[in-house]
């Protein structure tokens, strides 16, 4: 699969049906992931309200931890009022130990967190034993991609190292390869209970098969995650990972 223009990353380019197909997959796998009980979630997905309200109306309590550096979609927030919990903070200094039972990073945060150690220490701190957490970070497939956009040859040749990439906007992102991603998830005491690319097939087929006919989303989904390319950091623009708390 070749990576996907930087351009298309915030998913208003051209790639219409591709990223309906992109958060079709991350819905299901979050709807398989959730715990079967009701239970405590944390959600550090950056404050726009699709992942805690998938979790919530799943029947979960969940806390949304909002960024302050993005718009927060107030009708989102207001529709999801009885079932998240909205808090503002730096960190997660506001919870106590062992405090949550799951926690989900969705929407690369653990990349643009360039802490990340840090952070999913924190993530660990909070987990009760036998918690969860459900990650989600660029690869170094797209931070290759990007810096070789940019004219950044002399770069490509550092994987062994972390890599921030700059973006256009400004902004920079943390891009892992699986083994790096395992090494953040296994530092803080959290076993990894699988990993791989969010999507593997790639967005010419996805595009091909849905202008043929949109009906077949449902059958892109379930080949998608039938498919087992665990720890394969050669395709796909992010990879997740589940781990739990021992």
């Amino acid at each position: 699969m070749l990576p996907i223009p930087a351009e298309e990353l915030n998913g208003s380019g051209t790639l219409g049906p591709y990223w309906t197909f992109y958060r079709a997959v991350a819905a299901e796998q979050l709807t398989r992931w959730l715990p079967s009980q009701p239970s405590v979630i944390l959600d550090l997905s950056g404050g726009r309200g699709r992942w805690s309200g998938q979790a919530g109306r799943a029947g979960h309590r969940v806390i949304e931890v909002l960024d302050f550096r993005r718009t927060v979609d107030a009708q989102s927030r207001l529709r999801d009022a009885d079932r998240v919990r909205h808090v503002r903070a730096d960190d997660l200094s506001f919870l106590p130990d062992e405090s949550v039972d799951a926690v989900l990073a969705e929407e690369r945060a653990m990349s643009v967190e360039l802490m990340a150690e840090s952070a999913m220490s924190d993530v660990a701190r909070v987990l009760r034993p036998g918690g969860r957490a459900l990650v989600c970070v660029d690869s170094l497939v797209l931070g290759m991609a990007i810096l070789a956009e940019q004219g950044q040859w002399q770069h490509l040749r550092q994987t062994g190292e972390v890599m921030l990439v700059p973006w256009p906007d400004g902004s920079i992102t943390r891009c892992f390869s699986s083994g790096q991603l395992r090494e953040l998830l296994a530092g803080t005491g959290l076993e990894v209970e699988w990993m791989r690319p969010r999507t593997v097939l790639s967005p010419s087929t996805v595009d091909h098969v849905l202008s043929s006919d949109a009906r077949a989303l449902s059958y892109l989904v379930r080949t998608e995650l039938e498919a087992h390319p665990d720890d394969d950091d050669t395709v796909g623009i992010h990879l997740v990972a589940s781990a739990r708390k021992r």
